[in-house]
């Protein structure tokens, strides 16, 4: 396969970061919609939006930006780079394992508001983490 830049590996680690966060977010958002639809005089379904961004947050700086950080320096360290080689081929699986046990999860909540709720907080504090730790990628160290 062909040898890619070190520049081009890290661009499209950080894409793909990115698009995770902002699919997780949309993902959250339209659960938040669904649990106010099924309980409309529950005004504070959106208050769940709080504890997601909080735990999110705290995520993205104590646990992904120092996996974000490795990633850099593996990055780094590849000679020569090839164009794949952006994340780990276990980091593939586990994203594909993380996307079936969240669909699975979604599937699961449909039309029961607690774990409505509850499934959009666990995205939102994901996509929270994901958005927040992606400074890394710009930042470098």
């Amino acid at each position: 396969m062909k040898n890619a830049s070190f520049r081009t590996l890290k661009v499209f680690a950080a894409i793909l970061w990115f698009i995770g966060g902002v699919i997780l977010a949309f993902k959250a958002i339209s659960l938040l919609r669904e649990a106010s639809a099924l309980r409309p005089a529950h005004g504070w379904t959106w208050l769940a939006v709080i504890p997601g961004l909080l735990i999110g947050g705290l995520k993205g700086k104590l646990v992904f930006s120092k996996v974000c950080r490795r990633n850099l320096d593996r990055i780094d360290r590849l000679n020569p780079p090839k164009l794949w080689q952006f994340y780990r081929p276990k980091f593939f699986l586990l994203l594909a394992l993380m996307i079936c046990v969240g669909a699975a999860l979604s599937a699961m909540a449909h039309g029961n508001y607690p774990w409505l709720v509850g499934v959009a907080v666990l995205d939102l504090s994901v996509s929270a983490a994901l958005l927040a730790s992606g400074y890394i990628f710009f930042n470098g160290k």
